[in-house]
């Protein structure tokens, strides 16, 4: 069966607190095989039959929504699309002029933004802060110069200027997922 990783936003932020014991617990009994957690932050990794990742990041969303009242986007992405997702981020640290794996971010979107909505996004946050923007593959790509503590360039400031729900993770945790399903294919023989 194939692997995926799920990326799980708004999971332990705010009053969205989920034990990842109790998320795997439940996942297991809704034919998500294999699966496992990397870090509290919502990244699970699991197989499942075939079936396009849109379908099994609802699934996930209202799995969680049922069974924990809390509301998530999902995205799911298989390996290789999170080796590519890494790979085309042109701040990530091995990129000229790159910036630090904390700092340097990918935000997992529901859709592909217009060429129309990022140049507005990137305007409208224009004098606010030092960040550096760029589109991806269903994805933004955002270095956090100053990091994200101190920037003005929120997610919800992200959602609003592009229309979509998307859940943030930095280069370093992308590089751990695909660590850790490099392991478990290996594994897997």
């Amino acid at each position: 069966m194939p692997r995926f990783v799920a990326f799980l936003g708004s999971i332990n932020v705010g009053s969205n607190k989920l034990l990842m014991d109790d998320l795997r617990h439940v996942l297991r009994y809704e034919d998500f095989d294999d699966v496992e957690t990397v870090a509290a932050s919502g990244n699970v990794l699991f197989t499942h039959p075939e079936c396009p990742s849109e379908g099994l990041a609802e699934k996930m969303a209202w799995i969680i929504h049922d069974e924990f009242d809390i509301e998530s986007f999902v995205a799911v992405r298989t390996r290789a699309e999170v080796e590519a997702i890494i790979a085309e981020n042109p701040f990530g640290p091995d990129k000229d002029n790159g910036g630090e794996e904390k700092f340097v971010h990918t935000i997992f979107l529901e859709g592909t933004p217009g060429e129309h909505q990022v140049k507005a996004l990137i305007m409208d946050h224009e004098g606010r802060g030092q960040e550096r923007i760029a589109a991806g593959t269903n994805a933004l790509h955002v270095d956090y110069v100053d990091g994200v503590g101190r920037s003005n360039l929120t997610g919800d400031f992200i959602e609003r200027r592009l229309g979509l729900r998307g859940t943030a993770r930095n280069m370093r945790s992308l590089k751990r997922v695909v660590s850790k399903l490099e392991e478990l294919e290996q594994a897997d023989g």
